[in-house]
């Protein structure tokens, strides 16, 4: 059938037609002076299907004035089931000192006709210079038929938010829910929300780990974890030619303090305190949670390096295998297609190495920047696109839902959380919190009040394993808000391919039979309220 394709004409000054290979600009210095596009997507619409699509644009740091603008051009489409694209908008604006919104109204009619229902799919890219942004969100269109799942006992959680004991024949885990990226003041976070509108000058804001740690626990996390950038710990965003060497170690040494403090006066909370390792030009940041040093590459005038070890800058392969020497376990923050985590010129490279140290994906992040105190924030940056192109690439992550807070609202903005699973009867420590990690026993979830689990053969998700002939799925979700699952994916995979995921099925309970070889799946659900939990992958090796 012909599908004509609507294009939305706005009402800007500067709309004109998209164009991705616009000129390109000079890269950012500062570490948040960058471009950041955000897509909210709602999941059902409000009238047959119409619905609005919010795009938001920001460009931290930059100045008010004409000559700090920056033109943005953008491109937004409606994707079908099948990967068909049958609607797309496009345009321009010029993005100065601050966010800019625009509003993408689809009356939910294609071609004069409603659409065949179905779950949709709406991507943006945006370009601003040389710099890049893409986001997807699924949506509903029409009555999509409501998955059935299997019977599943919730799992009890940190808090008894399910239930205070485990049901006979449950899986055998407890479920804690955190967030797993944060900054205070020992870098450029800690500000306070009712003036805080971005990153702070390092080491200007009010509040540092002391603050944070009391209030992720006051607003229900069971635990949080500090990511100080590595590289402000001389107190600039550049290098300070003055910077003390010894006072950058003790402040580091002196997060660790703390949160070991606060997580002994505090049994059930964790508080982790480490690193986020990295620049976001020609870089990537990356969080190392248990390292008891600080890597670095700065120098002062005297040539003194402001850290414990050496690390070269953006040398990912040197610094996995590093991670790897040290026992070090890391995430992949809020990565992008192009230009980050590169070795030997290719981006989302694989390594042994990063491999063996590279255990999470940041899937979800919310504004970094957000001052919601109410888990209200709506702008969120969605990054499966990233992390199915490092598992196809051949590493073994599981996702996480985090919020990058720089405002001193420390997992208050959204309901985004990290979930670990943790054997019953074992307190939430340090220890046992990377052994969770290290082994893939986490979710990720748009909503701190449900659980998903994926098993494969009677293993539990982040297990791999070799089978032999059939292999039976089972997507298992609770919600202990009275939520429902609208749609239940299975994704598919071939770790080392470098290729595309696809979806095995939108059941919750599917037998298949892989080709002989790797495979690696994970579930995907979403609410009836839009919100979306990814469960850790399952690794399979097929025998012949």
């Amino acid at each position: 059938m012909k599908t004509s394709i609507p294009t939305l004409s706005l009402v800007l000054a500067a709309a004109g037609v998209f164009n991705p290979w616009c000129s390109a600009a000079p890269a950012a210095t500062l570490e948040h002076n960058e471009f950041d596009a955000t897509l909210l997507a709602p999941y059902h619409g409000d009238v047959r299907d119409a619905r609005t699509f919010t795009l938001s644009f920001e460009y931290p740091g930059l100045q008010a004035g004409r000559k700090a603008r920056r033109p943005v051009t953008w491109r937004l489409e409606l994707v079908t089931p099948s990967g068909r694209r049958v609607a797309q908008w496009q345009g321009r604006l010029a993005l100065g000192g601050t966010p800019r919104d625009v509003a993408v109204r689809w009356s939910g009619i294609l071609a004069g006709r409603r659409p065949t229902p179905g779950i949709y799919r709406v991507r943006l890219h945006a370009a601003s210079g040389s710099e890049t942004a893409d986001q997807a969100w699924d949506i509903a269109v029409g009555s999509v038929p409501t998955p059935a799942l299997p019977a599943f006992s919730p799992l009890p959680t940190g808090r008894a938010r399910m239930m205070a004991m485990p049901a006979p024949g449950a899986l055998p885990y407890t479920v804690y829910y955190g967030n797993l990226h944060s900054q205070t003041r020992d870098s450029d976070g800690g500000g306070p929300v009712d003036n805080c509108h971005g990153a702070q000058d390092p080491q200007t804001a009010p509040y540092g780990p002391d603050a944070a740690y009391p209030y992720a626990r006051r607003h229900g996390l069971d635990f949080l974890m500090v990511s100080e950038h590595n590289h402000m710990y001389d107190g600039s965003d550049g290098t300070n030619p003055d910077a003390d060497p010894a006072q950058a170690k003790a402040l580091y040494r002196a997060g660790l303090k703390t949160a070991r403090d606060y997580s002994d006066a505090n049994p059930g909370f964790l508080a982790l305190y480490g690193m986020e390792w990295g620049v976001i030009g020609n870089g990537g940041h990356l969080n190392i949670f248990d390292s008891d040093e600080l890597l670095g590459w700065e120098k002062n005038g005297k040539g003194e390096l402001l850290a414990d070890t050496p690390t070269a800058k953006s040398d990912y392969a040197a610094l996995y295998a590093l991670m790897r020497q040290r026992g070090l376990t890391g995430q992949f923050n809020h990565p992008a297609l192009t230009g980050q985590f590169t070795v030997n010129g290719t981006p989302l490279a694989y390594t042994p190495d990063g491999d063996a140290v590279m255990a999470l994906c940041e899937v979800v992040n919310s504004s970094a920047f957000s001052v919601s105190e109410n888990e209200g924030e709506t702008r969120r940056s969605n990054f499966e696109l990233a992390c199915n192109k490092l598992l196809e690439a051949g590493y073994h992550v599981a996702f996480s839902s985090n919020q990058d807070n720089h405002c001193a609202n420390w997992g208050a903005s959204y309901s985004n959380r990290s979930a670990v699973l943790i054997p019953n009867g074992v307190p939430l420590t340090r220890a046992s919190f990377l052994e969770a990690v290290r082994a893939r026993r986490v979710f990720a979830t748009m909503d701190k009040d449900a659980q998903v689990v994926l098993t494969a053969n009677g293993h539990l998700m982040g297990e791999r394993f070799d089978n032999t002939g059939a292999l039976r799925l089972q997507v298992a979700y609770a919600s202990a808000t009275g939520r429902q699952a609208a749609t239940v994916a299975i994704i598919e995979g071939v770790p080392g391919r470098n290729g595309d995921v696809s979806q095995l099925s939108d059941k919750a309970d599917v037998t298949t039979a892989p080709a002989p070889g790797a495979h690696f799946y994970y579930a995907k659900v979403t609410q009836d309220d839009g919100k979306i939990l990814w469960s850790a992958p399952v690794w399979v090796t097929q025998q012949p």
